[in-house]
């Protein structure tokens, strides 16, 4: 009898470790981390915009499916730079596993408020080694590597050529404190200056800027460049009002900024950008090494052309372009 209860106590014993032991395991597997990304954007216009749905689509491409297996904090800092503070550090308060930021501020603030092993990426920054965040693009040598979204210049200046051969001045305007975009500008203006075509630069603090500054600009200009720059493409759609009373062509880099109401132009999509920026946060999270993980660019682009634009300046697009931006390209009507 007492070897009978002997075993009991012992089958007892065993099966509640074992039950304990099951438990344990299923807490911890339940307890499994969702890595969760902290995105912080500049602020709402499509150029962002569409680099932020890029990304989602990288995560995707690589399983990261976004309320299933990974947590996105989104932020929108709208424009404001106490909010990009305020929106990095809670990131890092709240220990995210990977940060990305969406214009040249936002990665910046990311940068200042990270602890420098929390990975982040860039996702269609301009000159991201002049703008403090990496050592080199081939060998970022820190926390941050990314997607750069550096305009195919040239060929924009190329695409203005064709549609006003008689063009003599250009007028490029840009944001003061938008890096990004003081550089495409000043780098757009020298290369007017190599092909012999006459420039004057001008410059926006904010916004609110954009009517007074443009109405003094579209009378003393052939044509308009703006750049990849997140203040001019938030005031797009009031330059592009300004310069239609002139009967002045607005040429932006972005293809978002064309649907907004520029003429045309050799543009990189924003979604590519993004969407690579994507894949790359995917495979660092999977344990790819930001320091030695190349700075993405995209050089391909493509024509992108508004017709709707077109017939309210009165302006025929070569017909070369038109049939490239119906074949590979874009068209807004």
């Amino acid at each position: 009898m007492k070897r009978m209860y002997a075993l009991i106590t012992a089958l007892v014993l065993f099966l509640g470790f074992a039950f304990f032991a099951t438990q344990k395991q299923t807490a911890k597997t339940s307890q499994k981390k969702v890595p969760t990304i902290g995105i912080l954007q500049l602020m709402t216009h499509p150029a962002l915009n569409q680099i932020h749905h890029g990304f989602v689509a990288g995560l995707k491409e690589y399983g990261y499916v976004p309320g299933k297996n990974i947590k996105i904090d989104f932020q929108n800092a709208q424009g404001d730079q106490s909010n990009l503070k305020t929106m990095s550090t809670k990131f890092v308060n709240e220990k995210v596993d990977l940060m990305a930021g969406i214009a040249t501020p936002a990665a910046q603030a990311l940068a200042n408020a990270a602890d420098k092993k929390t990975p982040v990426i860039l996702a269609g920054i301009t000159d991201p080694k002049g703008g403090g965040l990496v050592k080199s693009d081939k060998h970022p040598g820190g926390n941050i590597t990314g997607t750069s979204g550096e305009s195919p210049l040239k060929k924009q200046l190329k695409l203005i050529k064709e549609v006003m051969p008689q063009l003599k001045t250009i007028g490029i305007i840009y944001t003061s404190s938008d890096h990004g975009g003081s550089y495409n500008a000043k780098k757009f203006a020298k290369i007017c200056r190599q092909e012999g075509i006459n420039y004057k630069l001008y410059t926006i603090a904010s916004t609110n800027d954009m009517q007074q500054v443009a109405e003094q600009m579209v009378s003393n200009v052939d044509a308009v460049y703006a750049p990849q720059d997140n203040g001019v493409a938030s005031a797009m759609k009031t330059l592009v009002n300004v310069a239609n009373q002139e009967k002045v062509p607005v040429f932006p880099s972005a293809d978002t900024m064309v649907k907004d109401g520029g003429l045309a132009s050799y543009a990189i999509s924003q979604y590519d950008l993004g969407k690579i920026a994507g894949e790359m946060a995917a495979q660092v999270l999977r344990g790819r090494k930001t320091a030695n993980f190349p700075v993405a660019y995209i050089t391909k682009g493509k024509y992108v052309i508004n017709t709707k634009e077109a017939k309210v300046l009165g302006i025929q697009l070569p017909a070369k372009i038109v049939k490239a931006a119906e074949t590979k390209g874009e068209v807004f009507k």
